[in-house]
């Protein structure tokens, strides 16, 4: 599980949202510290980016003061009880002496810098200042130490101390700079000794640049943070299990006796949960906890307390055996295209017993007087003997004689607010009853409804489970507890599911016309009329005449995926309900990459990616998104990628394929006048992307320039495959960012030159991602191997590669070509796939399925994806969407969300125009000459 999404997901209950946007039904402006309510002084300038407010002196015509592009700047930590002061202080100092200066305004936005899962190269940063010159630094780290001594916060680990108050420095960038790193990525940069830009790492480590000289006045600041040392401790550390801002969890010996044991560190003020507990806090409530429920054969036991460096540390057992969730990949029986009837009624055996064993281990915590309040997968440890089963990780567990609620917990199993006590377990065994079985239990942060339907599944997929272990889970996790008021309350604290669409409901009227303009005015086909009935007959037929959805279950619903063209009028009814014009970030919510530099323009995550797949499915035009792209690209953010599915490049193609050529011109030459040859070479953000840009916008226009970058990057990749492959374990593999992307380009060169020297390379290129895959042990398929995982995916796994072999072996035969291919058919046929999405989920199955000629690849084989697909399907104002990448939010972006399982849909299910990925057309057909639907404007 990825941990950014936890921060993205608290804002919003439908969408990824940046955690300065708080929702409460209607949307209200975040608390903010009284400083930052103050009048901005005469002759300076304030505003709201991201996160902070900046604070920057003018000059006498009105445009911000000269002052140094990067050096090194000073950072200011506190708490949530003496920020304000602190942010007083500075306001105070900084002002009349001139000096730039940013800080975080509100107590929401500092609380999530300091969460247990927040970013380690950012966790603590309150306050910045800029000083013009090391003399300035050095003035204000004496006169403002002086004013902030004994205030207290977090320690900032990209930065040096200085002394023991809440100052620290960094030398970096002052100014918005990118460069192309090594990877071929845009990254924040900074002007190395001999005035180049190169990257300006940020690393949650204090590091100094080889071309820069620490100040005198710092060094003893550097020798203090450098005498704290484990040497002294009786622990031999050897391996760090787990990093969090809250601290390290260690491996180690105890060099007394021998035993192996766990030492889990608290940095004080740092690493806090939802009731302000930071992470010392936690782990002493985690040392009670344990104490409590000692001897109890459930618990690691405790061997010893500490302080190192203001850094608390428990000392545990070591416990053999691997966690639960690492049985999913070894074992389920449903990650094969056929699953054994025996595999599936041994892993149901199993499942249930350990099922039991947590359910008596968290009995005997109960016991003892303990809420355990943070049960999941990840914190059940199963035994050597693949059975008996322990519980790590106590620090959110409290008293049961408190009755609280849940400050800490796995989005798949947090329990709604209104459970509280042994009622928050309860809930979490509930949740694990299915998500042993279809571990996808994070939907219910969406919605809790969809237990039923995962149960149904569960049901279908594997007999032998009782139907009453099944209906006990959906009734305790869809179970309304009444309020005080006689109302009851659900899983966003906002009342029930009916009051919840009702609100969200009030902007249906908004775009409900717009929308049956788009899909050609079938409103009736989701919401009740002759069409929207007749899709629920043939779902509830499909699923054998059940009902047992329970009452308020969403209409959506009944929209099943296969039900074409009604699932496509519904998807994108949801998209176009979603859109905000109105906002400069982002028109479509999406995956959290779109808040990065660019990211809301893109391809993969942006408005680009959205209005391709409308394009593609056939939708009418939405010209407000149009106009709204074209604004947002005129000029494009600084720091926005290249790339073709992370940046310009991507935005330039869909920009000329609904006939804005001019502006997909003007970005194209934006690209060229940059350093663009130094580029990675992949597909998402490198020469590939780029080249297949360059290639398509010649061909459409016949610019010979355009085809002469194009070939310049043609070269620039075969020569780099030419070269003996890095001496690394591991490259990276597959269609985005492996080699397959420089094939597919190479090879799409090759049919519009002719010219043989491509086609080789492209081969050559597909070589080296096949020797990153491996056959599954089960099944057979093929897939990257990733060395402590394996993948399937259209974006990073096997599938992506076999996308460009269909389109290689087209051209020229190849055994080894025609072997691999097969085994990634297998890899795109298993039951069970994790996420719906195009880029790393099911709906990439489907579109490599709608497009393949490899042998074997069956009409069954597509239908049985894509009626799986339906596993994952939300509302969203009555409306099919899909949940987006970690689940925990719908999506409505081409990688991740709705906008990519309608192409993978309509590239299924349209047999009149079926829909493509850029420069993925389907096979048979040239890759450039379709018609364009949309006149030059």
């Amino acid at each position: 599980m990825d941990q950014r999404y936890e921060v993205y997901a608290l804002a919003d209950p439908h969408f990824y949202e940046t955690p300065d946007r708080l929702s409460q039904g209607e949307r209200t402006a975040a608390p903010l510290y009284g400083t930052a309510r103050r009048a901005v002084p005469e002759g300076w300038d304030a505003a709201r980016i991201g996160d902070w407010l900046t604070l920057t002196p003018l000059d006498a015509d009105g445009r911000p003061e000269p002052g140094p592009a990067q050096g090194w700047k000073v950072h200011a930590s506190a708490t949530r009880t003496n920020a304000d002061e602190i942010a007083s202080i500075v306001w105070d100092y900084c002002v009349p002496r001139r000096i730039p200066f940013k800080f975080v305004p509100g107590p929401h936005l500092l609380h999530l810098r300091n969460t247990k899962y927040a970013g380690r190269d950012t966790s603590g940063k309150f306050v910045t200042l800029y000083p013009a010159d090391e003399e300035q630094l050095h003035q204000v780290l004496r006169e403002l130490g002086a004013l902030l001594e004994g205030f207290e916060g977090p320690y900032i680990l990209t930065d040096l101390r200085w002394g023991e108050g809440p100052l620290y420095v960094r030398y970096g960038a002052f100014a918005r700079v990118f460069v192309v790193d090594e990877r071929g990525s845009l990254v924040p940069a900074v002007r190395d000794g001999e005035g180049r830009l190169v990257a300006d790492r940020r690393a949650p480590s204090f590091q100094v640049p080889e071309w820069v000289t620490l100040p005198s006045f710092l060094e003893p600041h550097l020798a203090a943070r450098n005498t704290t040392t484990v040497g002294e401790l009786p622990y031999r550390i050897e391996k760090a299990l787990h990093f969090s801002n809250g601290g390290g969890v260690y491996a180690g010996t105890d060099t007394r006796d021998g035993r192996r044991v766990v030492l889990k560190e608290g940095r004080p003020h740092a690493g806090l949960a939802a009731d302000g507990a930071d992470a010392v806090t936690r782990l002493e409530r985690e040392k009670a906890a344990l104490e409590q429920v000692s001897g109890t054969g459930v618990v690691p036991e405790v061997r010893d307390w500490f302080t190192l460096g203001e850094h608390r540390f428990l000392v545990m057992d070591f416990l053999e055996g691997k966690p639960l969730n690492s049985y999913f990949g070894e074992r389920h029986p449903l990650l094969t295209p056929d699953p054994d009837p025996e595999a599936v009624a041994a892993y149901t055996a199993w499942a249930l017993r350990v099922h039991g064993a947590v359910e008596r281990a968290v009995a005997a915590v109960h016991e003892r007087g303990i809420v355990f309040n943070d049960l999941h997968v990840f914190n059940i440890m199963v035994g050597p003997d693949d059975e008996s089963v322990a519980l790590l990780d106590f620090e959110a567990a409290a008293p049961a004689a408190e009755n609280g609620r849940q400050v800490v917990a796995h989005p798949g199993f947090f329990a709604p607010p209104d459970r509280t006590g042994p009622d928050v377990d309860r809930y979490a065994l509930a949740c694990l009853r299915l998500a042993l079985f279809l571990p996808v239990t994070t939907l219910f942060v969406v919605d809790r409804g969809k237990a039923a339907h995962l149960a149904e599944v569960i049901a279908e997929q594997f007999p032998d489970v009782p139907r009453e272990f099944l209906a006990e889970a959906v009734a305790e996790i869809t179970r309304e507890v009444r309020g005080p008021e006689g109302g009851s309350a659900d899983a966003d604290g906002a009342g029930d599911a009916a009051d919840r669409d009702e609100r969200t409901g009030r902007a249906v009227a908004a775009t409900v016309g717009r929308a049956d303009a788009v899909t050609g005015g079938r409103a009736d086909a989701v919401t009740g009329g002759p069409a929207g009935r007749a899709a629920e007959g043939r779902a509830g037929r499909a699923a054998g005449g059940r009902a047992t959805l329970p009452d308020g279950a969403r209409a959506a619903s009944f929209v099943d995926p296969a039900d074409w063209p009604y699932s496509r009028d519904s998807m994108v009814k949801a998209i176009l309900a979603s859109a905000t014009p109105e906002r400069a970030d982002r028109l479509f919510p999406g995956d959290i990459a779109q808040f990065s530099d660019g990211g809301g323009l893109g391809l993969a995550h942006g408005a680009a990616g959205v209005l391709h797949a409308l394009a593609e499915c056939g939708a009418e035009r939405y010209e407000e998104g149009e106009r709204w792209l074209l604004a947002r690209t005129a000029p494009p953010p600084a720091g926005t990628p290249f790339g073709l599915y992370d940046g310009l490049a991507g935005v330039a193609h869909v920009l000329d394929r609904l006939g804005h050529r001019q502006r997909a011109l003007d970005l194209v030459d934006g690209i060229l006048r940059e350093r663009w040859q130094n580029l990675s070479s992949d597909l998402r953000g490198g020469l590939a992307g780029l080249g297949l840009v360059l290639d398509g916008l010649a061909e459409t226009t016949g610019e010979k320039e355009l085809r002469a970058r194009a070939g310049e990057a043609a070269r620039i990749l075969a020569d780099r495959l030419a070269e003996p492959v890095p001496d690394t374990p591991r490259q990276r593999a597959g269609l985005l960012r492996g080699a397959s992307g420089p094939a597919l380009f190479l090879l799409r060169h090759f049919e519009l030159t002719g010219e043989r020297e491509w086609l080789d390379a492209a081969a050559v290129a597909l070589r080296r991602d096949l020797a990153q895959c491996v056959r599954q042990k089960s099944g057979n398929g093929l897939e990257v191997d990733e060395g402590w995982r394996t993948l399937p995916y259209l974006g990073d796994g096997s599938v992506g590669i076999g996308m460009v072999l269909d389109d290689f072996l087209a051209h020229a035969a190849d055994e080894e070509f025609e072997q691999a291919r097969a085994g990634i058919l297998t890899a795109a046929t298993s039951r069970f796939y994790a996420q719906p999405g195009l880029f790393q989920g099911r709906a990439g199955m489907i579109l490599h399925l709608s497009r393949t000629t490899a042998p074997g690849a069956t009409d069954r084989r597509l239908t049985e994806q894509v009626a799986a697909l339906g596993w994952y399907a939300m509302s969203y104002q009555g409306q099919l969407a899909f949940p987006g990448h970690q689940m925990m939010r719908l999506s409505m972006d081409l990688a991740t969300g709705t906008a990519g399982c309608l192409l993978a849909l309509a590239a299924a299910l349209d047999g009149e125009r079926p829909a493509r990925l850029p420069f993925l057309p389907p096979l048979g057909r040239p890759s450039q000459t379709r018609p364009r639907d949309h006149a030059e404007s």
